[in-house]
């Protein structure tokens, strides 16, 4: 494994006109908030997103591209701590028609400059690696 890159793909059974407005919901995949849903990022928008297990995670949109691409900065590692650039990882999601569907691929990087301990790192990869399964197999069920 790459400790400074996840990178995962899904090919969802869906448009990419019905799947980019669900990427661009902010924070859509730290979130259990359900008023985040049918809202759109923004680009240089800060925000938080609340998680009711896993707590707050500040975030920022760094780039909006529609409908093929959006960049957001989140922090996970570093409860309570202001987003920086050194605490917080990049993640961009690019959207590309394929058939009927839609290939969604997501690239979250920046874990080798995070400034924690070496085991912290190697937890927060595992989870972030798991959690992108999780949250690609949500979205697709939402999007098909």
């Amino acid at each position: 494994m790459n400790v400074d890159r996840i990178e995962r793909e899904i090919v969802i059974a869906a448009a990419p006109e019905r799947v980019w407005p669900l990427v661009a919901e902010p924070g859509f995949w730290a979130t259990d908030d359900e008023s985040v849903r049918g809202t759109v990022a923004t680009e240089g928008e800060s925000l938080v997103s609340h998680h009711s297990e896993h707590g707050a995670f500040p975030m920022r949109v760094e780039k909006v591209d529609p409908p093929k691409y959006l960049a957001c900065r989140w922090m996970s590692a570093f409860p309570g701590e202001e987003l920086r650039e050194d605490n917080s990882t990049l993640v961009e999601f690019t959207l590309t028609p394929e058939g009927d569907g839609t290939r969604l691929r997501v690239v979250e990087t920046g874990f080798a400059a995070l400034p924690t301990s070496e085991d912290n790192r190697r937890n927060v990869i595992r989870d972030h690696t798991g959690g992108w399964e999780q949250c690609l197999a949500a979205l697709a069920a939402r999007a098909e």
